[in-house]
């Protein structure tokens, strides 16, 4: 640590974990006095061509002085940063603050000289890029808005990393140098490209978890049974590209296998590299495995051992530590508490979890934070690989466990860009950074679909997740999702439902839906699931019990070649006697007809009817291969459908038709696809962020200031909350207070005839229906008179609390509320005021900045919108200024993240114009923004 003569203490905050561009990781901390020997270590490991650059001239080593000099810091204006792995340091970073004339300065200069050294092993790591990153933002934390550096021409590694951060820039050449200045406050552009670096880097972390070329399984028992015996035996039997190995440092001296495979007594006596590590030991005995790993290169771990957060807080102290030691190594980790991972593309074939079969290879992604979720998940679709529909296997399975390390956002990352993976399924029941997920959410589902079920809906997460804590509600949570594009659903049954129509049927181009079959009722109960799930269905098109396999193929094509048709759904019963249409005809028929219109999406409903699912989906079956090795023990496997019918395998990437037991279940997941198809829609145009210019940000910035100097966070009164959104063209009718008859008589006269008269007491807020509200007063008479009522009736004036307003048109009352959630972010909500939203939840929510386009929609967006629009021959209102006035509030909160509570309350629309009749803000200093700094990884 530093000594005493320092300015400031060892700023622990500015320690980092990051993932570098080839998936390693590496810690960035501030250097200190006890790095001497280290510093001396890593110059000494550094060509000389590598010094010449860093210094202009060669330099072999560093003198006494320089040691000093790189290693005592004020943490103001000297500060130097390490990216180390394995304890040592890989590469540093400093600035040293200097004024005008270039000299060494103190605050209030705000330029700094900065220099970099990378280590010649780790360069093209993108460890320099990561370092600049951090630097910057301890620099503007300490003051300092611009960096300069002077760099060779012939070091074009140097010079591309300072050119393609993003930041604003100028270049000069002076006396044979390239002297580069940029300001370090972040743009558009430098906040693209960081967040560029973080996919490329966190999704290769997570390609060399799924994709090793070399597997130890630490932990594998000498004698059948037990987690790590079991997992081996899964590995080997679902045929691994790559080199396996057992390890146990039990084994018998001289014992060279374990069941076929190359069995060591530690990871140390492996000849060769191996990319991953799957523990299975007791918990205590971790550390030392981690270790092991380490010190042989091992790139990632599988850790399945239980006992850590989920058993309490001694366990979790012990993951928190597992997790240090894996990242000091450069390590990543899935799990601890596991159920594994799975990969199964033809040139991995890696089962390295505790699910006994391979789901068959397919285009789905599958992420479970549970591996008792997991377990169910792969046997769903499993049985329905058998039995119901099957449509499509696995790309990729991936259960967190605990997810001390690798999230939900890691594998999101890698889907992203994965050419195997067209549909991503994940259950979650935590979300550790909301913010990024949303972020990320919404990047993944305008490529491909994402659909998520929550699990710890109405309570704490799991004991063994470490999260930030949100203030906000499940059901803002899941608003914010859907405006993210996520296809939110409520069960894991809903979850394969819409994942199996998602993953090989085209995406509807709209709501409209034909409905045959031979059934009449079933026909009119999925025209009313239809209706349920606001879609618009044609009358169903009775084929009636008799039909044939060409009447339901004449059918369809008829269906689908009708220009008012986005989907069709085929409604089946079994059917008896002689000529009747069999499972396998009808099948062929059903793909036939949907094959010659590829463009809409064709969805079976059918009762008791194994056959036919089996039929339809005989190409991509999720079950395991005929022949592929033991029965499945996770669900029954029935008889290989090759054997029952003579179906053929349908081409590659042909659509194949789902088949779902029941109505609601079909149209369900129907109605989620178009739902997201109209999101696809909508986001490849969101609008834009208006600019208004009546909006004076610098004088509410000034006022801001102003207001919070008296101290860290309060609640403005109403002068002050009407001057600041004044700022923002939002004008708020002043309520006057009215402690006494005559002072109410003197407001109304201030204010001009008619009036309202109000109780603003806490219990009579907002509570028109409790009668603490007279309304169109028009003169003093009928003031005092109602004055006089509402004393009688409530009490005192000093329990009422009256204030007397001016009236307002008649219209809508609307709440318009903006929060700024540590978690999530800034959040604008919007809802009818009164029962509409505080008792049925009818709130609409996106989060902030809000475009144009969202603004329209959220004002859409809520069950009671017909209000305002007209509903039973009222006048409609004036949405158009209610969007305005939402963008308004948008802008408040989004320029200013001081502003941490706003609340207009009631808004009351008119057919033209709008008026605000309360309105309350809170500012504090704005809680810290991840999304702004520099990559890390979470510190859990």
């Amino acid at each position: 640590m530093q000594t005493s003569p320092d300015r400031h203490e060892y700023p622990a905050h500015w320690e980092a974990d990051v993932v570098l561009r080839d998936g390693g990781t590496a810690r960035i901390r501030p250097i200190t006095v006890d790095d001497a020997d280290r510093l001396v270590s890593f110059y000494e490991q550094v060509s000389d061509e590598s010094k010449y650059y860093r210094f202009f001239a060669p330099y072999p080593r560093l003198s006494a002085k320089d040691v000093h000099r790189f290693t005592h810091h004020d943490f103001v204006d000297r500060v130097g940063l390490a990216a180390t792995v394995g304890g040592e340091f890989i590469a540093t970073v400093r600035y040293d603050r200097i004024g005008e004339d270039g000299t060494p300065a103190s605050a209030p200069a705000d330029e700094a000289e900065v220099a970099f050294l990378v280590q010649d092993a780790h360069q093209g790591r993108g460890v320099a890029s990561a370092l600049l990153e951090h630097i910057g933002a301890v620099a503007r934390e300490r003051g300092i808005r611009r960096f300069a550096a002077e760099v060779l021409p012939a070091n074009n590694k140097m010079i591309k990393v300072f050119t393609d951060a993003g930041y604003t820039q100028k270049r000069s050449f002076e006396d044979g140098v390239v002297r580069l200045e940029f300001d370090l406050e972040p743009t558009d552009r430098s906040l693209a490209v960081q967040y560029a670096r973080e996919h490329r880097a966190e999704a290769r972390s997570v390609q060399r978890l799924l994709a090793p070329g070399s597997v130890a399984v630490i932990g594998a028992g000498r004698t059948p049974g037990g987690v790590g015996r079991s997992v081996l035996g899964n590995i080997r039997d679902a045929g691994y590209s790559g080199r396996l190995y057992a390890v146990n440092r039990a084994l018998p001296e001289g014992q060279k296998e374990l069941d076929g495979v190359p069995a060591h007594r530690s990871v140390r006596d492996i000849d060769g590299p191996v990319d991953l590590a799957v523990v299975a030991v007791p918990a205590e005995h971790v550390p030392d495995v981690v270790t092991e790993c380490g010190e042989h290169g091992v790139q990632g771990l599988v850790v399945v051992s239980a006992g850590y957060a989920e058993s309490g807080p001694e366990g979790r102290e012990r993951q928190r530590a597992l997790v240090r030691q894996a990242r000091t190594y450069g390590m990543r980790i899935i799990g601890p508490n596991a159920f594994g991972i799975i990969n199964t593309s033809p040139r991995v074939r890696l089962n390295a979890s505790l699910a006994p079969e391979v789901p068959r290879p397919g285009r789905i992604g599958l992420f479970a934070q549970s591996g008792a979720i997991g377990i169910a998940l792969l046997s769903r679709l499993h049985r329905r690989g058998g039995g119901v529909t099957g449509v499509t296997g696995v790309s990729t399975f991936v259960s967190s466990g605990n997810r001390a390390d690798v999230s939900g956002n890691d594998v999101l990352q890698y889907w992203y860009e994965d050419p195997d993976t067209d549909v991503v399924l994940m259950y979650l029941e935590s979300i550790g950074n909301p913010r990024k997920f949303t972020r990320l959410a919404r990047r993944t589902a305008a490529a491909k679909p994402l659909v998520v079920v929550q699990g710890a809906r109405h309570g704490a997460a799991p004991q063994g997740h470490a999260v930030r804590a949100t203030r906000l509600p499940h059901a803002t949570v899941s608003a914010l999702l859907r405006q993210a594009g996520v296809i939110r659903v409520d069960t894991i049954t809903e979850l394969v439902d819409a994942g199996l129509l998602l993953a090989r049927q085209p995406l509807p181009a709209g709501p409209r839906v034909a409905i045959l079959g031979n059934s009449e009722s079933l026909g009119l109960l999925t025209y009313d699931a239809c209706f349920a799930e606001g879609l618009r269905p044609h009358p169903p098109q009775d084929l009636t019990t008799a039909a044939s396999a060409a009447d339901f193929h004449a059918a369809l094509s008829r269906a689908l070649a009708d220009d008012r048709c986005d989907a069709v759904v085929v409604t089946a019963i079994p059917a008896v006697g002689e000529g009747s249409v069999g499972d396998a005809a009808l099948a062929e028929a059903l793909r036939s007809a949907s094959a010659a219109a590829p463009a809409k999406p064709v969805l079976v409903v059918h009762v008791e009817l194994g056959g036919l699912a089996e039929a339809l989906s005989a190409a991509a079956s999720t079950a395991p291969q005929v022949g592929s090795g033991k029965p499945s023990q996770t669900a029954p496997s029935p008889a290989p459908v090759e054997e029952r019918f003579p179906a053929t395998d349908a081409p590659e990437g042909a659509h194949l038709i789902p088949a779902y037991p029941a109505a609601e279940r079909a149209v369900r997941a129907l109605g989620q696809a178009v739902a997201y198809a109209q999101w696809r829609r909508d986001a490849a145009d969101p609008g834009k962020v208006p600019e208004y210019e009546d909006i004076d940000e610098k004088g509410a910035a000034a006022l801001i200031d102003g207001l919070l100097a008296r101290g860290q966070g309060l609640t403005l009164g109403t002068d002050e909350t009407c001057d600041l959104l004044g700022h923002y063209g939002v004008q708020v009718h002043r309520a006057l207070p009215a402690p006494t008859p005559a002072a109410a008589a003197e407001a109304a006269r201030a204010l001009g005839y008619p009036v309202a008269l109000k109780a603003t007491a806490p219990h009579l807020r907002h509570r028109a229906d409790l009668g603490g509200v007279r309304l169109d007063l028009a003169d003093e008479e009928q003031l005092r008179r109602s004055y006089a009522e509402l004393t009688e009736l409530f009490g005192a004036p000093e329990e009422l609390r009256p204030v007397v307003q001016r009236m307002a048109p008649r219209g809508v009352d609307v709440v318009v509320r903006a929060v700024i959630d540590p978690a999530a972010g800034a959040v604008l909500s919007f809802g009818l005021a009164g029962a509409a939203s505080q008792l049925l939840g009818d709130t609409a929510h996106r989060l902030i900045p809000v475009t144009d386009r969202e603004a329209t929609s959220l004002v859409r967006s809520i069950r009671t919108a017909p209000l305002l629009f007209g509903w039973r021959g009222s006048a409609p209102a004036d949405t158009r200024a209610l969007e305005e006035l939402l963008l308004r509030v948008s802008r408040l909160v989004d320029d200013h993240p001081e502003v941490v509570a706003v609340t207009l309350e009631p808004v009351v629309v008119a057919s033209h114009g709008l008026s605000v009749l309360g309105a309350s803000v809170r500012l504090a200093p704005p809680p810290a923004r991840d999304d702004l700094g520099p990559r890390t990884l979470p510190a859990y």
